[in-house]
């Protein structure tokens, strides 16, 4: 029996000091592409979000490379999600004795990165498994599979 290799790698940042909406319009933008593309995008967006995507997309290709040992030109982000974090809250002194309270949200981000070479190998393998299975039968219409 044959041992399925695994192809994705992830990385996780868990309650990072920002609004969900906001890491969202960033990891919109960087969905389904190349792991170089994706580089090239967060460095040159202007937003604030960019920097932990961007550490977290690089840690994602560190796991790949050593965990499965694929080449960082063969990598594709293929799952990006953020999550709602918990709430900071605290409460700011205003006049007359009276507070009012700040909310800081964080988010959860979570980016996996797929080899797209190892996948072409489990596809040509199972196109040689269905092969081999049309040999060994005697191609009769009653034939149980």
């Amino acid at each position: 029996m044959l041992k399925k290799k695994k192809t994705e790698a992830y990385a996780l940042g868990q309650h990072i000091s920002m609004s969900a909406d906001k890491a969202r319009r960033v990891i919109d933008q960087i969905r389904g592409r190349s792991y170089e593309e994706t580089l090239l995008i967060l460095e040159l967006m202007p937003y604030r979000a960019c920097y932990p995507i961007f550490k977290l997309v690089y840690s994602a290709a560190a796991n790949a490379t050593y965990n499965m040992g694929s080449n960082e030109v063969n990598l594709l982000v293929s799952k990006a999600e953020v999550h709602e974090g918990t709430s900071r809250k605290k409460f700011k002194p205003r006049a007359r004795g009276r507070s009012s309270p700040i909310k800081r949200p964080t988010c959860h981000l979570t980016i996996v990165m797929k080899d797209i070479s190892l996948e072409d190998k489990d596809i040509e393998t199972n196109s040689l498994k269905k092969k081999l299975e049309g040999k060994n039968s005697s191609g009769g219409k009653w034939d149980k599979k």
